[in-house]
Formats: structure tokens, C-alpha cells, sequence
């Protein structure tokens, strides 16, 4: 972790809100399904924000984790490595987070490296693991293990067709988002400029 010395004004509480944001429950089932999913024997950390941090900054778990995701032999990252140094975790990272882009987690999704390995937005780190676990149990492939109801399931496409007739029918219904005349009248209306009567 960087050495910083503590925030002070606004950037205290703009730290503070992002830190609100962070969910103790949806932490645990990460780390569950984290757990499962990799299927090895991984040590449970201890509950909290710094030690989910911790747990996961030398970004191996999370290269395991987006590799458990694919069938054996056709893992996006070939060489996961344990190295306690700095540059190396990060690249670990950036590698787990490219993988997941193209896993099909959208951009925005995505948290920046520095968010974990700072540890300064650990919400973005959860969302980032909540949007792949949605997609893991949306592509139903076989690839996803652990409890389907963890993650909400993405919604898929559904097309719809329509024949030539029922388009044309189509054109003839006057929807209500035109708005409707029936009812109007201009009974009541003064001239403009003159003051409304109050009888």
C-alpha cells in the first residue's frame, strides 16, 4: 500500500462517501463464491474491508478465479505468479481485469487497479465481482460453480417479429402517448390579457 498520510476536507469526505458504499454481506458472499468457484483450498479471510483488501491484492485469486471461468485449457491468463512484489501484483491485476472485459463485464463495471491495490474504492472491486458472477450465471456454460441465486441472472435477448399486415394495422391505432382529444373544449377561455373572472 502507498504511504498517504489522512485526507483532510473534501477529499476526507469524498473518501468517506466511497466507503459507504462498501456492503459487509456482499462481501461474504464473495468470498464464498470466490472459494467454490476456484475450488482449491484457499484460506476464509477475516471479515472486514482491509482484510478482503489484503486478501485479494496480489491479484492471484482474482487470475484463478477469472480462469475457473473457462474450460480447461482455454484460461485467458497462462501464468499466474505468487511474487510478493509490487509491479508484478498490479500486473496481475490489469491482467485479471482485461480478462473479465473480454469475458463480456462491461467497461464501466470494471474497477482500476489502483482501487484494489490501494484499497481505494473496494466497492468498485465488489461490483466489478458481482457484474462477472452475473455473467458467469447468465452464460449457463457450464463454468460457473456455487449457489445460481448469489448473482441475478442478465437479461437475454428477445426478438420479436411482426408480418407486414400487422405493422400496417399498426399505423392506423392512434396510441395514448399522442395524448387524446375527447373531452377538449375551449368553453371557459377568456382572450388573452384579460383577467380570469372569479364569480
Amino acid at each position: 500500500m502507498a504511504n498517504r498520510g489522512p485526507s483532510y476536507g473534501l477529499s476526507r469526505e469524498v473518501q468517506e462517501k466511497i466507503e459507504q458504499k462498501y456492503d459487509p454481506e456482499l462481501e461474504s458472499r464473495l468470498v464464498n463464491w470466490i472459494i467454490v468457484q476456484c475450488g482449491e483450498q484457499i484460506e476464509h479471510p477475516r471479515p472486514g474491508r482491509q482484510h478482503f483488501q489484503t486478501w485479494l491484492m496480489d491479484g492471484t485469486l482474482l487470475c484463478k478465479l477469472i480462469n475457473s471461468l473457462h474450460p480447461k485449457g482455454n484460461e485467458p491468463i497462462a501464468k499466474i505468479s505468487e511474487s510478493k512484489m509490487a509491479f508484478k501484483q498490479m500486473e496481475q491485476i490489469s491482467q485479471f481485469l482485461k480478462a473479465a472485459e473480454i469475458y463480456g463485464v462491461r467497461t464501466t463495471d470494471i474497477f482500476q487497479t489502483v482501487d484494489l491495490w490501494e484499497g481505494k474504492d473496494m466497492a468498485a472491486v465488489q461490483r466489478t465481482l458481482m457484474a462477472l458472477g452475473s455473467l458467469a450465471v447468465t452464460k449457463d456454460d457450464g463454468c460457473y460453480k456455487g449457489d445460481p441465486s448469489w448473482f441475478h441472472r442478465k437479461a437475454q435477448q428477445n426478438r420479436r417479429g411482426f408480418s407486414e399486415e400487422q405493422l400496417r394495422q399498426g399505423q392506423n391505432v392512434i396510441g395514448l402517448q399522442m395524448g387524446s382529444n375527447k373531452g377538449a373544449s375551449q368553453s371557459g377561455m377568456t382572450g388573452y390579457g384579460m383577467p380570469r373572472q372569479i364569480i
